[in-house]
């Protein structure tokens, strides 16, 4: 049981606190803790507790299995199963340990923030994101625009991990995205679980990146299994079922963002606020220039790379400098404005409702831009309807 213990001593965690309906997760961590603690039966009656709760839990077997070979010799190593058994299988499995128990001790501090999420605009009531190297997704619900923690998952991501280029490359993107659809379990096949949500890949970005491919979803598991290997999907992000039936009903169709990035960075409130502020003021002063008519201000916003629509920058700014030399007035409204940082990049997504008036026109659309930092100041790389 000693050696036991020291296999297992890399993925112990503190005893977590029992919920009053304690999740598998916390299950598994008691199991552990128990182990270290060099309790046995004490872990065996966890973990068969645990089993009968989520009979399909593969992982949870091979703990059991540990437990009671250590009942009759010392075990050398964690997952001590006889040699019929494929080791890829064994190897996923404490993947997945290691994937869990990590995640949890390296839990960020209660008073950081993400700093991917700068602004959520008023409608948006959660946002994702999906922590690749800890294979985690944090949910955060919407506190007055600011991003506010709720609970976090292990998941399954692609095969090849992440930043996907081409279609049929089992990588997961790297971006920022929205969930485009529902669809029902009903409408599956078992594979994908207790449902699936589709996202916006690929987006602006991906596609001006020469990126392709298709059906990446956020969706549950084949019903003969509680849970996935960390890297085993075809590209998309995948939860256990009832990790999916938690999260489903959070989730908006066109509204909730899903930030995938390779590790979720966090910083204090105070240096969130103070680049949202800075980018805030930066919208506005676009906003102000574009409906003062001065073109060749209002241009000073857009990056020399900037393209959309098939314009470049030169050409964009011929247009707009035609389009405003023939308008004797412009007034432009900003509404429900949310801003999140791509991640690996140094620019930020921004989105928000665009009412336009003019002395011929008045129109009203949802906008997106993306603003990249050049020169240490911020500017427009692209533009077009989100």
């Amino acid at each position: 049981m000693k050696r036991l213990a020291a296999a297992l001593a890399a993925l112990l965690l503190p005893a977590a606190v029992l919920a009053a309906t304690p999740t598998a997760e916390d299950q598994l961590s008691e199991v552990f803790d128990a182990i270290e603690a060099n309790r046995p039966d004490d872990a065996l009656e966890r973990v068969n507790a645990l089993l009968r709760d989520h009979p399909n839990f593969r992982l949870a077997h091979l703990v059991r299995g540990d437990l009671l070979l250590a009942r009759a010799r010392p075990l050398q190593t964690f997952g001590n199963v006889v040699k019929t058994v494929p080791q890829e299988k064994i190897d996923a499995l404490r993947d997945e340990a290691l994937a869990r128990l990590r995640a949890k001790r390296e839990r960020p501090a209660d008073d950081t923030l993400p700093r991917h999420v700068l602004q959520l605009n008023a409608a948006q009531k959660h946002v994702l994101l999906v922590d690749s190297r800890r294979s985690r997704l944090y949910v955060f619900a919407n506190d007055n625009g600011q991003p506010r923690y709720v609970a976090d998952y292990y998941v399954t991501l692609g095969k090849n991990g992440i930043d996907k280029t081409r279609e049929g490359d089992q990588k997961t993107p790297l971006g920022v995205y929205h969930v485009t659809a529902n669809l029902p379990k009903s409408k599956l096949t078992d594979f994908y679980g207790a449902g699936a949500f589709p996202i916006s890949y690929p987006n602006e970005w991906d596609k001006r990146r020469g990126r392709n491919g298709h059906g990446i979803w956020l969706h549950g598991v084949p019903s003969s299994v509680y849970s996935r290997a960390p890297r085993a999907s075809d590209g998309c992000i995948v939860l256990s079922n009832g990790d999916l039936e938690t999260v489903g009903p959070m989730l908006q169709v066109g509204l909730t963002p899903v930030i995938i990035a390779d590790e979720v960075e966090w910083s204090d409130a105070r240096s969130v606020e103070a680049e949202r502020s800075a980018l805030a003021t930066t919208l506005e002063e676009w906003r102000s220039d574009w409906q003062s008519r001065d073109t060749g201000r209002y241009l000073t916003h857009y990056s020399k790379r900037f393209s959309a629509g098939g314009q470049d920058y030169a050409a964009w700014a011929a247009h707009k400098r035609g389009v405003n030399a023939g308008k004797r007035w412009i007034e432009i409204g900003v509404a429900n404005v949310a801003m999140f940082r791509y991640p690996r990049e140094d620019f930020v997504v921004v989105t928000f409702e665009q009412a336009y008036r003019s002395d011929s026109l008045k129109n009203t659309m949802r906008k997106r831009q993306y603003w990249i930092r050049e020169d240490g100041a911020w500017k427009i790389v692209y533009e077009g309807a989100a």
